[in-house]
């Protein structure tokens, strides 16, 4: 079973030879551990099983100065803090179109690098990376104080801007997702550890038919979906399982009951994540964090519906230590697998 098959069979609610895993790392993480293995190349060793490739032409992001990069958008991302994402500089100044071009969707060097992607990872799950969905694409273009504001002063425009922005997804998903790739990852961020940002009523107003449409383009191409959104989000849970949610990440176990939810949803929504970058991984002992992982790989894993992950992109201040200890019990499942 490869890594493919294996994410397809345990997302599908059926068994596996072993739970598929994926470790990711920020930035700053990913050259603490260089410099601790001494290897460059080290996540070549992980046997993660998912890669993600975002549809995106090279100049999509382009330096205007050290550390600020703009992107296709026209959104200029200031870096000097942190150095993955970086917080925006807002162009829409007004509650407005005018004037504003959204990026072509057809630029044809856009899917350039996607053959070779395909051809270098033949026995992974390919994921189209659709980061900065909606909410936080519209965000980062007007502002967040801004944006909020405008769904209750000028929702008109809120859903002219939702709408350009859905219909840019639409056109690149059109084109690229008959090229090879096994489902698409979307990223958007609604909510913070105690809850929503907004009411469930405007998220179901102004979020939710948007992502109905994109979902439903995707399931026409047969494909899988996955969805990255921080925060406390369970309450939304039904609806998106309704409009065909099949894989939530991070499944936050600060935020939300991972044991109980993973129970309640079972056969219903897989979940990819669960260990916590908050609390274990940065704190515990390195026995600690192989005795907790390996509960959560033969309770989470149970029935299928479950990729073990951190609950984020691995930070800077979880130890080297901890990180392999996570590993190590990732990988003694092999010897003895859990269901």
């Amino acid at each position: 079973m490869n890594e493919k098959e294996r994410v397809e069979r345990a997302i599908s609610f059926h068994p596996v030879d072993r739970i598929p895993h994926q470790l990711d790392f920020t930035i700053p993480a990913r050259k603490k551990m260089t410099e601790y293995l001494g290897d460059s190349h080290f996540e070549d060793t992980l046997g993660n099983h998912l890669v993600f490739l975002k549809v995106l032409p090279d100049d999509a992001y382009f330096q205007v100065k050290p550390g600020f990069v703009r992107d296709e958008w026209g959104v200029v991302w200031n870096r000097t803090v942190d150095p993955d994402i970086g917080n925006p500089i807002p162009v829409l100044s007004q509650p407005s179109l005018r004037g504003f071009r959204f990026p072509d969707p057809g630029e044809p060097r856009r899917f350039e690098k996607i053959p070779v992607f395909m051809e270098k990872n033949v026995n992974k799950m390919k994921l189209q990376r659709q980061t900065l969905t909606l909410f936080e694409r519209a965000w980062s273009l007007r502002g967040m104080e801004n944006l909020l504001s405008d769904m209750v002063m000028n929702p008109e425009f809120v859903h002219d801007l939702f709408t350009g922005i859905t219909e840019y997804h639409l056109a690149v998903l059109d084109k690229s997702l008959d090229m090879g790739f096994d489902g698409v990852m979307f990223g958007d961020d609604w909510a913070w550890q105690r809850g929503l940002i907004m009411s469930p009523k405007m998220w179901r107003n102004f979020i939710k038919p948007y992502f109905a449409r994109l979902f439903a383009d995707v399931k026409k191409k047969k494909k899988k979906i996955f969805f990255h959104c921080c925060g406390k989000v369970e309450e939304l849970f039904p609806d998106l399982v309704e409009i065909g949610l099949d894989v939530f990440n991070p499944f936050q176990p600060e935020v939300m009951d991972v044991f109980q939810i993973k129970k309640e949803y079972q056969g219903k929504l897989a979940f990819w994540g669960g260990i916590s970058i908050q609390e274990l991984l940065p704190f515990a002992t390195p026995g600690e964090v192989k005795r907790e992982v390996k509960k959560m790989l033969r309770v989470l894993g149970e029935g299928g519906g479950y990729i073990a992950a951190p609950s984020h992109a691995l930070p800077k201040d979880i130890p080297c230590e901890n990180i392999l200890a996570m590993l190590e019990a990732i990988r003694e499942q092999e010897l003895s697998p859990v269901f």
